[in-house]
């Protein structure tokens, strides 16, 4: 989604759920999906109709990644994790509270680290570029 907001930064007028997907290679089910819960934190709006779709609803130096993160409900920050598989083996309990320790303290980091960066801090490096490929595109 960090993505598509950035390019949305960029993009001439509203971008439909299809024109998202595609750039995204996903579906645009998933794009609609995904959007809502970032138009209900505040970060996007939708419009229907001819000439509708997603724009965003405020401007990228007032978004985070932590923003991000909280709209689309928190998910995973890492997709390694301990595991119950065998609860009573000491083995794994010892191994699972080291990493949990590890993992939850490398999270916290990692999730302030998110609130001090905006999306136009990302935005930033590739502006220059994004507009002329823009204009390359589209000859304005």
């Amino acid at each position: 989604m960090l993505h598509a907001l950035v390019h949305l930064d960029a993009h001439d007028g509203p971008a439909t759920s299809e024109t998202i997907a595609a750039m995204l290679e996903t579906n645009p089910v998933v794009v609609r999906r995904t959007m809502a819960g970032l138009r209900e934190a505040g970060y996007v709006q939708s419009g229907k109709g001819h000439g509708g779709g997603w724009s965003l609803a405020r401007p990228l130096d007032e978004i985070t990644l932590l923003d991000i993160h909280r709209a689309l409900g928190n998910p995973p920050v890492f997709a390694i994790g301990t595991t119950s598989e065998h609860a009573a083996c000491l083995v794994e309990r010892a191994v699972n509270a080291a990493l949990g320790d590890a993992l939850r303290d490398a999270e916290a980091l990692l999730l302030e680290r998110f609130g001090n960066v905006t999306l136009a801090d990302l935005a930033g490096s590739i502006r220059p570029q994004l507009r002329a490929a823009q204009h390359a595109r589209t000859g304005r």
